[in-house]
């Protein structure tokens, strides 16, 4: 049995201990043992030279002449004898006591050593004990890393299968997406030939009512001449709503180009100037200046770790907040594109960025499910929201900033007053929100759903009052970003198929298909004043639309 082994095994190391150990010690005791013998040897000698003593000394008394001298030969040898005998017996209890001194000495070491011997006995007892467990614990784990190897054998099986089955669905989505390449393509060609046939339709459209403005124009000259003109009149709409068709109503690219070394996620014109700002995977800003009908660089923001998902302008056109993907925001100046804030405190990634109605608070909403409002004068976090789901886009509804509206991953739209905690209300949509956008009177709200609509909402009643959707329109992504154009007569959203759609809000129809990029569009933007519109891809292109 084990048991009995390990036994008979401790008793043969205590006995080769006790062998080594007595080993050392074997000449000590040869010695103490030789020292013994030598006293008993001395002690029987002093006791015959005792005796040899006694009868000298008897014999001294009886060869004394009568005349009471003694010999004096006898005597000096006697006296001689005896010298010699004191002499050996003072050497023999010097010897004696030495060797009593190094018996003791030696007892002593005896003693410690003895001692020693009893730690190492405890020790060896201990790591007796050790030793049992530890083999009982070889045993458990020895049983843990069979279980181990049969359940990796299985699991390696079970790879192989799906690797097998990982292949095979491998070729069948590659046969699929060459098909699907396929029939992308004769889809883009017979959109191609759609939208041509529209922009006709429009051209002729607008050549029909240019045809009917000069007319009334003409009419109106002629009544003017006996009657005089006044201020709004029908002449005013019909130049206004000419203006509205020939100008905000984009139909032709103007410029394209490769605004980043990635995917482009936001597009943002400036409030003042014809700069355009662009946001991409490559973790940059770019500044574009198109005041001069060309694309020019005007410089590139850098600091974020990951990729830049929304911007915005302060009111004066001076600052530039970004959210990133690494968890934070950063505002630039644009004049000499310096990094001015970074603002931290999100534990996911940062998917919006505004300025708080003054360019020295900013909100950002991110995938934390919170909203964080940050002072820029004082450079740290004022307050938290908790939304309780993530946020991909936000707007403030007023001037003063006082009131934000978030749109989630959950399907809802909240709104929040700055002087409270909780939101006030909500409004549930279809799908989650992919972004915000405010109309310019502040009285309407335009959500991109990923259900493939756009919502226009009515914030004087928190109601839906319209709702935009095509056949061929798919939101391409859960950032894609819609757009008011100036005024808020039209919207303008990208889709999966690299098209941009643009909507009337006043009679929801759909305006016009504009087409140019061949990838999903992530973003559009208008420029508040000229009407140009403009929107990126997933394939780093950018596209400026109108006439410059």
């Amino acid at each position: 049995m084990e048991g009995g082994e390990w036994r008979n095994k401790i008793i043969t190391q205590l006995q080769g201990r006790n062998k080594r150990e007595t080993i050392a010690f074997q000449d000590i005791i040869s010695f103490q043992s030789r020292l013994f013998d030598n006293v008993n040897t001395l002690r029987n000698e002093n006791l015959q030279l005792t005796l040899v003593n006694e009868r000298i000394r008897f014999s001294n008394t009886d060869s004394v002449v009568p005349g009471g001298n003694v010999s004096n030969e006898k005597v000096q040898s006697l006296e001689h004898k005896i010298l010699k005998q004191q002499e050996e017996l003072t050497s023999l209890h010097r010897t004696r006591g030495e060797s009593a001194q190094q018996i003791i000495s030696l007892n002593a070491r005896v003693q410690d050593l003895e001692k020693q011997l009893v730690n190492k006995d405890i020790i060896i007892s201990e790591n007796a004990a050790l030793i049992a467990s530890l083999r009982a614990e070889i045993q458990m784990y020895e049983n843990n890393m069979n279980e181990l190897q049969g359940l990796n054998q299985v699991l390696r099986d079970e790879h192989q299968a799906l690797q097998i089955a990982f292949a095979s669905i491998e070729e069948k989505l590659r046969k699929a997406q060459d098909e699907n390449r396929s029939l992308v393509d004769r889809l883009i060609k017979y959109k191609a030939k759609d939208a041509d046939k529209m922009n006709e339709e429009n051209d002729n459209f607008v050549k029909k009512k240019s045809d009917k403005v000069r007319k009334e124009l003409e009419e109106a000259a002629r009544e003017s001449r006996g009657s005089g003109g006044s201020p709004g009149s029908s002449d005013d709409k019909a130049i206004d709503t000419l203006s509205y068709y020939a100008i905000v109503l984009p139909s032709k690219v103007a410029l394209r180009f490769d605004a980043h070394d990635g995917e482009v996620n936001a597009v943002k014109w400036s409030p003042t100037d014809r700069i355009v700002a662009t946001g991409g995977a490559d973790r940059k800003v770019k500044l574009w200046d198109i005041s001069k009908c060309v694309i020019e660089s005007k410089g590139t923001l850098i600091g974020s770790n990951a990729s830049v998902m929304s911007m915005d302008f302060d009111a004066s056109g001076t600052l530039i907040v970004g959210a990133s993907c690494d968890f934070a925001s950063r505002v630039w100046t644009v004049n000499d594109q310096r990094i001015r804030h970074t603002l931290t405190g999100h534990s996911g990634k940062v998917m919006a960025a505004k300025f708080l109605g003054e360019p020295a608070k900013v909100i950002t909403g991110s995938h934390d499910r919170t909203l964080k409002i940050f002072d820029l004068k004082s450079k740290s976090c004022i307050e938290t929201k908790f939304a309780g789901s993530s946020c991909n886009d936000l707007v403030t509804s007023d001037g003063a900033g006082s009131t934000i509206i978030s749109g989630h991953f959950d399907k809802r739209i909240r709104f929040w007053d700055i002087r409270t905690e909780m939101s006030s209300n909500d409004i549930m949509l279809q799908g989650k929100v992919t972004s915000l956008d405010l109309s310019r009177d502040s009285n309407y709200l335009l959500a991109c759903v990923r259900d493939d609509t756009i919502q226009l909402i009515d914030l004087r009643m928190n109601t839906i009052v319209r709702s935009f959707s095509h056949d061929s329109f798919k939101v391409g992504c859960d950032w894609s970003r819609a757009s008011f154009g100036p005024g808020g007569r039209l919207i303008a959203v990208g889709s999966a198929d690299g098209g941009v759609f643009v909507w009337n809000t006043h009679t929801g129809k759909l305006e016009t298909t504009l087409k140019e990029h061949t990838s999903a569009v992530t973003a559009v933007s208008w420029h508040p004043q000229s009407g140009l519109l403009a929107s990126v891809d997933r394939g780093k292109r950018a596209a400026i639309w109108g006439d410059l």
